[in-house]
């Protein structure tokens, strides 16, 4: 069988650089099947914010800001059913900002996504950060492995903002943003309906995938540079 060189080159910057195409992960691909029905079924709420001068960036703030705010209040003191449906429902805003910044007469700005991104990093801060003040307040043994877990977590989107500074596209790996969020999320979930174990699966799955994720990105870089 023939072998597939998914190395290409690309000029970014006035300059070759060698990008790599990788494949799309379990995340991806879920988020692209579902993304065209959810969206022409929010399209006419995005076009109704538009014509109340509602933009994208407004939605994004506080989407992260209710996000932040539900995970405050209820994951430090172990309500994590409600949490997580607060959570969920919240995170949803960024299907919203999306449709509302492609619909909008200027269409998506740099700005936009660069705040975007920023606060994706935020609200991921909020939901781990208060998982591990739960963990802590219990004094329990899984400490550890959440630190490793939220630590691995954020080097994976590290990478992958230090490779594209340097010209070089890093995307996929075993868990992406997505990918993290759907194990975190599920494992409270589980934890709410009496799984007394789930939690405890979940932060170390999370920890491992994340750790995973971070050689892989750094394997992609490297052969890209090389």
């Amino acid at each position: 069988m023939p072998t597939i060189d998914t190395r290409k080159l690309g000029v970014i910057d006035g300059k070759i650089r060698s990008l790599t195409i990788t494949k799309p992960t379990m995340g991806t691909m879920l988020q692209g099947s579902l993304r065209a029905p959810v969206t022409r079924l929010i399209t006419p709420l995005c076009r109704g914010l538009i014509r109340l001068g509602i933009t994208a960036n407004v939605v994004t703030i506080t989407g992260s800001f209710l996000t932040v705010l539900a995970a405050l209040v209820f994951f430090p003191s172990g309500q994590f059913l409600s949490g997580t449906a607060l959570i969920i429902f919240f995170v949803l805003f960024d299907l919203l900002d999306g449709t509302l910044a492609r619909l909008s007469p200027n269409g998506g700005t740099a700005f936009g996504a660069l705040l975007d991104s920023t606060l994706d990093r935020v609200t991921d801060s909020a939901v781990l950060g208060t998982i591990l003040i739960y963990l802590i307040r219990r004094n329990d043994g899984l400490i550890p492995v959440m630190l490793i877990a939220i630590v691995a977590s954020f080097l994976v989107s590290y990478v992958k903002a230090r490779a594209e500074a340097v010209g070089i596209v890093c995307n996929g790996g075993l868990a992406e943003r997505t990918e993290r969020l759907a194990i975190i999320l599920l494992a409270t979930t589980l934890t709410a309906f009496g799984f007394s174990s789930a939690l405890a699966i979940g932060i170390w799955l999370l920890a491992l995938a994340s750790s995973f994720t971070v050689l892989q990105r750094l394997a992609i870089v490297y052969r890209a540079a090389n």
